[in-house]
């Protein structure tokens, strides 16, 4: 995107965030529906979707989507906004932090540029292909991040998908014994600008849907960070996105924390 798009985009996020914030403490119960074991969505979602979408395809007209709360109207070639209105709504409904809007843009099979607002500080990560990653103006930079032994590695704890518990406690052992600790925050997009930052070494989780983590996998990678699917079966950006599983961190904890993905967790055929 050129400079002005960007300007534009990002202030659309920033204007859908406030709204978001105002919106909270007017948040009633009967207003809250469950899609699926354990996944929420209310009207706060819904909105906040439709209004990035329709600021978004008017910065680049004729643009598809991949959203989580609208049905999918991916183009097969050209460029594709991926949007999660509100990544952590469980934690938005609880007041609790922390939560995010996370849209990332994609041309054919690449993702180009994305942004990742933290609704509790309103810090704006973002990243383009090729020109960095920032939070606000500060840019990000992990490539000599520290060991795994000296960091905290940061995951998502399996809230509907059981299916892969026993290795995905296999890896939190190693994680347990090999780390200064791991934390779950409950938004795979703030967990990503995390590792961008340096505040985690490292990150994984499985079950997770390409709005998840689409922004976040840039603003890694554009920061220094290797992003990968368990068993680095991935041949472009869309098929991490579609693996549903991920492990992130900065280039030296990254390499130890995919082995013990590869060795935990059997391969998806």
């Amino acid at each position: 995107m050129k400079g002005a798009e960007i300007k534009k985009a990002l202030k659309l996020i920033f204007d859908v965030g406030r709204w978001i914030k105002d919106q909270q403490l007017k948040l009633l119960s009967d207003t809250i529906k469950t899609k699926s074991l354990n996944s929420f969505v209310s009207y706060v979602d819904i909105e906040a979707e439709k209004k990035l979408i329709s600021g978004l395809q008017e910065i680049i007209p004729k643009s598809g989507l991949i959203a989580e709360e609208s049905r999918v109207s991916e183009l097969s070639g050209g460029y594709n906004w991926v949007i999660d209105p509100l990544d952590g709504t469980t934690n938005y409904i609880h007041n609790i932090n922390p939560c995010a809007i996370s849209v990332a843009l994609m041309l054919n099979e690449e993702i180009i540029w994305s942004a990742i607002l933290d609704l509790s500080s309103f810090k704006m990560y973002s990243a383009e292909k090729g020109n960095g990653a920032f939070c606000d103006e500060v840019r990000l930079d992990i490539k000599r991040g520290s060991k795994i032994s000296e960091g905290l590695v940061g995951t998502g704890f399996p809230y509907y998908d059981f299916s892969q518990v026993d290795p995905y406690l296999n890896v939190l052992k190693e994680c347990f014994k090999k780390s200064r600790g791991v934390r779950r925050f409950g938004s795979a997009a703030i967990d990503l600008c995390l590792v961008a930052e340096g505040r985690f070494v490292a990150f994984f989780e499985y079950g997770l849907a390409p709005w998840d983590v689409a922004a976040g996998l840039l603003i890694v990678r554009e920061s220094g960070g290797f992003v990968d699917t368990f068993h680095s079966m991935q041949f472009s950006d869309r098929d991490i996105l579609f693996a549903r599983n991920i492990v992130a961190g900065n280039p030296e904890s990254f390499s130890n924390l995919s082995s013990w993905t590869s060795k935990y967790f059997k391969k998806i055929q």
